[in-house]
């Protein structure tokens, strides 16, 4: 397994990913509707211009595994609510249903973290949908619950948890 930085040719692997691990993780909860409505060459544009042009402090890690394909992803970059400077915030992690519970989500966050603190970020969190699985991952890391949301995906409402992580340093990764 090898982990990496994204370029932007790995948009359609991504993109593949994204879709795949939505249709998994989210079978059950959110409606099989709006699962299936999920494009990936949508996604694919949306990952091309992500990865040609970045913001500062941002990033998207890839995982690939033997053959060189996608088969994960992390994106973080400065936190969306408050914008403030050494403050992060994980915005997506997924892994195909095949590879997960093999530690690969911790290998991406270790390196995330080891990216984060280079750049002078202190603090994380992570915005999840409540009965994402990966809420006790997040949790099995040392986040705290900081706060609660409701969103709307397709025609139905869902609570978002964020967990948070004071000092990244303490990620128990």
């Amino acid at each position: 397994m090898k982990i990496r930085l994204a370029r932007p040719e790995d948009a359609a692997g991504i993109a593949q990913v994204h879709v795949d691990s939505w249709k998994t993780t989210y079978k059950g909860v959110i409606s099989d509707d709006y699962l299936d409505q999920l494009s990936v060459e949508e996604r694919w544009n949306r990952w091309e211009k992500r990865l040609t042009d970045p913001e500062p402090g941002e990033g998207v890690m890839v995982a690939e595994n033997e053959r060189g394909q996608i088969c994960g992803f992390l994106d973080y970059g400065i936190d969306r609510e408050t914008g403030r400077i050494g403050e992060a915030e994980l915005y997506a992690v997924y892994l195909l249903q095949s590879e997960q519970r093999k530690g690969i989500g911790r290998r991406m966050m270790r390196q995330m973290v080891e990216r984060l603190r280079e750049s002078g970020y202190l603090s994380l969190m992570v915005w999840v949908l409540e009965q994402n699985p990966a809420v006790h991952f997040y949790r099995k890391l040392g986040g705290e619950e900081l706060d609660r949301k409701q969103i709307r995906i397709g025609e139905e409402t869902f609570t978002e948890i964020a967990l948070h992580w004071r000092d990244i340093a303490r990620l128990t990764i």
